[in-house]
């Protein structure tokens, strides 16, 4: 496939309600969508970087950059690109995962539209459907929680994940499961405890939770371990896994036993779907994360989370938690699940006028 250009759109979305993690608050998605175009075809992927560096070294502003001034340029060099030789052109260039998975994205997409292939298809999928969980930000009050949990569970999730962090844990886990009893529960702590606190995680245990997801520092996988050998409940990684071989250093060394996918943060869905296959040969339950994806993101996480080793609930929440009007044509929950889209490649675009009226700036990088 030979490429024209890409075109970076910088866009800021209001969220229907501000997010709240050990990380900062987010009311608005502010973010980068890039459209790859080859002839009369064209691909769109979605940057999971946010405003500021604070789920990763990545933000928006960055990610522009180094896309606009390294990544796509880098691309000139390859006459003929698919997905796959995205990773080995950009290779030279360290690490950057969020922009490099949002450029692999835009020309999978490109690559399977001009085939007729979905994604799904191209990935291994074998649901029509998947299972979706809900992540509930910090609150203000217990109270307030317990209203956000009830009114998710009447959605129809079939999974609730707590927020957790050092001063607002034991406490509201314990009011969510004496309220609403034997619900799938389970928390994220987003790396926001130290080993010194392994005592006090070890309360967490009294909550029946299905995973405690990402407890301690992102490089510390040995006090993940230690963690491990006293809490009964299962650690999953999020942040930890950076890759196929971080994810085989991570089971090897005992310090998790369920991994949390989220493609942007691993460089695209082909490595995203190289984790899955390892995690199943071990025998290692995967599911997707999310990052207050667009329909865009959704759309591919969607298709990513079909596959057979995802079989637990991901973060793959309808439009409507996020945005009150998204870009593509919304992601409704029926029965608790999602519906994988059907048509080539992520099998959605950004509605023009939409995508318009959330878009502060547009660049054009070509490459012929």
């Amino acid at each position: 496939m030979k490429l024209d250009g890409v075109e970076i759109v910088h866009i800021r979305m209001p969220l229907v309600g501000a997010f709240r993690t050990s990380f900062g608050t987010e009311a608005v998605r502010e973010t980068l969508l890039l459209r790859a175009v080859a002839g009369d075809v064209e691909g769109w992927g979605e940057c999971g970087a946010s405003e500021s560096p604070l789920y990763s070294g990545e933000y928006t502003h960055g990610a522009a950059e180094v896309l606009a001034r390294h990544l796509i340029p880098a691309l000139s060099a390859v006459p003929e690109i698919d997905a796959h030789g995205v990773a080995p052109a950009l290779s030279a260039f360290k690490e950057n995962r969020l922009a490099k998975a949002a450029l692999e994205t835009a020309i999978l997409d490109a690559d399977l539209t001009s085939r007729g292939a979905p994604l799904s298809y191209a990935l291994g999928a074998v649901r029509d459907r998947v299972a979706c969980g809900v992540s509930v930000g910090i609150a203000d009050s217990i109270p307030e929680l317990l209203d956000d949990v009830e009114g998710y569970l009447a959605d129809g999730y079939l999974r609730i994940k707590l927020k957790i962090e050092p001063g607002w844990d034991v406490e509201p886990v314990r009011a969510v499961r004496e309220r609403f009893g034997d619900i799938m529960l389970q928390v994220d702590a987003n790396a926001s405890y130290e080993r010194s606190d392994i005592d006090h995680l070890l309360a967490l245990d009294d909550f029946g939770l299905s995973l405690v997801e990402q407890p301690l520092p992102a490089d510390d996988l040995l006090g993940h371990a230690m963690l491990a050998r006293r809490l009964s409940a299962p650690i999953c990684l999020d942040e930890s896994i950076l890759s196929a071989r971080a994810a085989a250093t991570a089971i090897e060394l005992g310090a998790c036993r369920i991994v949390n996918i989220k493609p942007g943060r691993v460089g695209g869905y082909l490595e995203a779907r190289r984790i899955h296959d390892l995690c199943a040969a071990h025998g290692v339950p995967v599911w997707c994360g999310g990052m207050l994806e667009t329909g865009v993101g959704r759309a591919a996480n969607v298709a990513l989370a079909a596959l057979p080793g995802f079989t637990m609930p991901g973060d793959t929440s309808a439009s409507a938690r996020y945005f009150a009007e998204d870009l593509t044509e919304p992601f409704v929950l029926d029965d608790g699940h999602l519906a994988v889209p059907t048509g080539p490649g992520i099998g959605v675009a950004p509605d023009p006028d939409r995508l318009a009226a959330v878009t502060v700036a547009r660049q054009w990088i070509p490459l012929r």
